[in-house]
């Protein structure tokens, strides 16, 4: 029985709509486009810093870098300093 009486209400018919209220007219194609704009230049912004984060990322590793292999030259240098100055003079007394 219900099942009849869902059948037999009556539906509405499709009722015509003004273009001019359901496009979005110039103004819409307007913000839709200045959206798209700041979009494009804020994702070109993101892209260049993220860029010169890592271009100063690896220059920060290069400088750390050269900065560890001196002061392990320095260090073996003072070494070999130490090393060398004892030996010789060690020698020349026992020569004369």
């Amino acid at each position: 029985m219900r099942i009849l009486l869902g059948t037999a209400t009556p539906v509405p018919s499709p009722s015509t709509v003004d273009p001019d209220l359901v496009t979005p007219g110039p103004w819409g194609f307007l913000i839709i486009a200045l959206l798209a704009v700041v979009v494009i230049l804020l994702i070109s912004d993101m892209m260049r810093r993220i860029r010169r984060g890592r271009v100063r990322a690896d220059i920060r590793e290069e400088l750390d870098a050269e900065a560890r292999a001196e002061s392990e030259e320095e260090s073996g240098a003072d070494s070999e300093s130490a090393d060398g100055d004892a030996a010789p003079d060690a020698e020349e007394p026992g020569r004369s």
